[in-house]
């Protein structure tokens, strides 16, 4: 019996580390880093591990040179211009509101009871400001996340008071659906039944029908390990892409409902090649393909493709999605992680080794 209970260890084992020691195509081996046969990021000019930017998807400069103001001078002002000047319908609006929040999270984070007091000048100088509220009510939803034990009485007091802050925000900017968007994370802690998220879907989607980062927002809320099932989350983001417009990456969003559901522990061989797998990441690539290439919401798509692709062993389209977002991984599934530079790092090497055990190169990737 114990010989037995063994070999049955042994076959768990070689099951999920198989894949990565040894790839069927091409033989792929992991070797140390520096050694001659090592594949090599930097000969594709893709940036550093320590040079990848967290804060964000994709590049958005107006955002950085902000931030960087901000930060160095604990000024809101500036903060307030760029959201007053970003239209309130795209998801710009959304992304620059979570980065703010982030970054007053992250100076509390780092110097406890004074970083971040910008955000709380802002909110006192200027409780009428309509992206100051916003932000702040981003950046409760944030602490209630990252400080607190989900269910405790700390983590539901915080998100309290970050739906109070929605409200607010909601009566400063009629038009705007982030303060919803906001809320739907507030939803998802809090438990809100079928009719009280039903009535918050309703309040997003008559403002922004198409708004890819709300239905990703949504879509938590939906999935089997929060108030749904995987059932409730494949009905969800197959319903949006069936009713996505030409050119929406809503079409993508089966992908994540597929993310949401994947198993923590792999032992299905060619699961990554299944009918499921496949169709949503032939929806994804459609999606990423006809969409604007100055769409925000495109990088998140790429982001996911990578892991999959990387696990499919496509590695040349995994390389295409690379060379489009390389230098920023503040995205799924990057940030499920605790260091997500690393996480994508490991992603980004396996695929260089496919490729090029695969007979690729520098020279035979388009830039």
């Amino acid at each position: 019996m114990e010989i037995l209970l063994f070999l049955l260890a042994m076959c768990m084992l070689a099951a999920i580390i198989g894949p990565w020691v040894m790839r069927r195509r091409g033989g792929i081996r992991q070797v140390a880093p520096g050694s001659p046969d090592a594949a090599d990021p930097d000969t594709y000019g893709f940036a550093r591990q320590e040079e990848l930017d967290v804060r964000m998807p994709g590049p958005d400069q107006d955002l950085l040179d902000v931030l960087d103001v901000v930060q160095a001078t604990q000024e809101w002002r500036a903060a307030s211009q760029l959201l007053a000047g970003t239209p309130k319908e795209g998801e710009v609006r959304w992304q620059r509101v979570q980065a703010f929040a982030g970054a007053a999270s992250l100076e509390l984070a780092q110097q406890p009871g004074k970083g971040g007091s910008w955000l709380r000048a802002w909110r006192a100088e200027a409780p009428k400001d309509a992206g100051g509220a916003a932000v702040h009510a981003e950046f409760l939803v944030q602490q209630a996340w990252r400080s607190s034990s989900a269910g405790s009485d700390d983590f539901r007091i915080i998100l309290e008071e970050a739906r109070t802050v929605c409200g607010e925000a909601a009566l400063l900017a009629p038009g705007d659906p982030v303060p919803y968007i906001v809320e739907l994370a507030v939803a998802r802690g809090l438990t809100y039944t079928p009719e009280q998220f039903d009535q918050l879907w309703a309040k997003i989607i008559d403002r922004a029908p198409a708004h890819m980062g709300a239905h990703i927002a949504a879509l938590h809320f939906h999935c089997e390990k929060w108030h749904g099932s995987r059932k409730d989350a494949d009905a969800f983001a197959t319903a949006a892409a069936a009713r996505a417009p030409q050119g929406s990456l809503l079409a993508a969003l089966p992908l994540f409902a597929v993310y949401e559901h994947l198993p923590e522990v792999n032992l299905v061989q060619g699961f990554y090649r299944g009918q499921v797998v496949t169709k949503a990441v032939e929806g994804a690539m459609f999606a990423a393909h006809a969409a604007r290439p100055d769409d925000p919401m495109l990088a998140h798509v790429r982001h996911l493709l990578v892991l999959f692709l990387v696990h499919m062993e496509r590695w040349s389209e995994a390389m295409h999605q690379l060379v489009l977002i390389d230098g920023h991984v503040g995205a799924l599934p990057w940030t499920a992680d605790a260091d997500p530079a690393a996480q994508y790092t490991v992603y980004r090497a396996l695929a260089v080794a496919g490729y090029e055990a695969n007979g690729g190169s520098p020279a035979t990737l388009p830039h």
